[in-house]
């Protein structure tokens, strides 16, 4: 059935992924200070692209780095006020060599786009926009009053908005929470998260001598950093992938048997995973299938580990320092902090001989899961089923968006998490793109969302 929106949208395709590209072009990198001006030149282009639409009382709320966007529209008189949140900041791109093209030039090419924040999170959140847009331009009106919280600091933690919430809640305040900046399991094949993972990030550092030293002069009598830090890092798992830090599964919550069993029907096929991946096998805690591993266990990940000469050929020193950064993805039950500070103690107590072993903390966030019975996150499979013609699941996700449990501590929300990337786009790698289908089907799926909220929000009140 074709409706007045999607007429609308297939009419206005080629110039809304002009306009997507012109957004992707900002290096809007929030972790990197030298890229400060980006983020806030790209915040402010989100904030003409939303008056544009016909967002009203637009503000950039400063933080002690970068700006919050607020956009409201509130005609729908007696209907609920949905919040979208989303963020414009971006990853890093290193390393630059393995981009087939460069990641700040989109390019379109085998049904897809590509570049950094493609899919996670600039094009989800330009959906957004898009489809206020269409009903807007299709019916004059939206069904329910909106108001936009789309910020710039995501990808380092959300380390300021739990404040900028706290401190605006009436600006904020809404009925129900939506987010699309997660995965559906596969090409056509639709599904809501109901839960994600939390996080703890951590920096070690170990240093020896006060400067490199010759290796041939120095070399047995004192300690390489380096194999020092390849010891210690070696005691955080044992051979099965077991976390061996003291504590570190204490609190977490098991799965149940229901979740156990929807999860085995909805499993990958591990050989054709690790061949996808590139890989000669999976590999992960043991007495866990795959999924349980990615959405419910803990996880502790080293994500770079560095020091030492790194140029071409050889350089016959012993480094006076290494480096390593450490995430953990952590479950319902586990306390980011808590976590954090049982790593930093195993590290230290397990640190060699000879050196000197400081540790840094990081980013954190608190896991979520929610009931999905609730009518406005069922709503969401309906609007799935509506655009892509099949039945959605119910999944949770390895990922975090740590404010999420901010939402819902502070503003007291319902959170609907529809997203429309795939687990292989690549984000936060070389190489992000974004499938089109899903952002065709995308658009849809969030106008009949709209179109249908109103009703669903008044069937939890009776």
């Amino acid at each position: 059935m074709t409706t007045d929106f999607d007429a609308y949208l297939s009419s206005q395709r080629d110039k809304h992924l002009n306009e997507l590209q012109e957004f992707l072009r900002f290096p809007s990198i929030s972790t990197l200070s030298e890229h400060a001006s980006d983020v806030l030149q790209c915040a402010e282009h989100l904030a003409t692209l939303a008056r544009q639409v016909g967002f009203e009382h637009i503000q950039l709320l400063q933080t002690p780095k970068h700006p919050v966007l607020y956009a409201d529209w509130l005609h729908a008189e007696g209907k609920p006020t949905v919040l979208v949140y989303g963020h414009y900041d971006v990853q890093p791109v290193d390393p630059l060599r393995l981009w087939e093209t460069p990641p700040f030039e989109p390019t379109i090419r085998d049904g897809k786009i590509y570049a950094r924040g493609s899919s996670d999170d600039k094009g989800q959140v330009f959906m957004h926009l898009k489809s206020f847009e269409a009903l807007l331009q299709t019916t004059g009106t939206l069904p329910v009053n909106v108001k936009l919280c789309i910020e710039g600091e995501e990808e380092i933690g959300s380390p300021h908005l739990p404040a900028v919430l706290e401190q605006h809640k009436d600006l904020f305040a809404a009925d129900v929470l939506v987010i699309s900046d997660t995965t559906i399991l596969g090409p056509n094949r639709p599904s809501v998260c109901y839960g994600l993972r939390g996080l703890a990030a951590l920096q070690v550092d170990v240093y020896g001598a006060k400067g490199d030293l010759h290796s041939g002069l120095y070399g047995g009598a004192i300690q390489n950093p380096l194999h020092a830090m390849v010891e210690l890092l070696a005691s955080l798992h044992d051979d099965n992938g077991v976390v061996q830090v003291n504590g570190f599964y204490d609190n977490v919550q098991e799965i149940s048997a229901q979740e156990r069993e929807a999860f085995a029907k909805l499993a990958p096929d591990d050989s054709a995973l690790a061949q996808s991946l590139g890989v000669t096998e999976l590999f992960g805690e043991t007495g866990y299938t795959t999924l349980e591993r990615e959405w419910v266990r803990p996880t502790l990940e080293l994500n770079g580990v560095y020091g030492g000469f790194q140029g071409e050929g050889t350089k016959t020193v012993i480094p006076s320092s290494a480096h390593a950064k450490i995430t953990c993805r952590l479950v319902p039950n586990q306390d980011p902090a808590d976590i954090q500070q049982k790593i930093k103690k195993h590290l230290q107590e397990f640190a060699p001989p000879g050196v000197r072993v400081e540790v840094t903390l990081h980013d954190k966030g608190n896991p979520y899961v929610t009931p999905f019975d609730h009518p406005v996150i069922q709503l969401a499979a309906t609007a799935y089923e509506q655009a892509y013609g099949v039945s959605a699941a119910f999944t949770r996700m390895g990922g975090s968006i740590p404010i999420v449990e901010a939402f819902a501590n502070v503003l007291h929300l319902p959170a609907v998490l529809m997203g429309f990337g795939l687990d292989t786009e690549n984000f936060h790698a070389p190489n992000e793109h974004f499938s089109l289908d899903n952002f065709d089907k995308g658009l849809r799926t969030l106008c009949y969302y709209w179109l249908g909220l109103d009703e669903a929000f008044h069937s939890q009140q009776a």
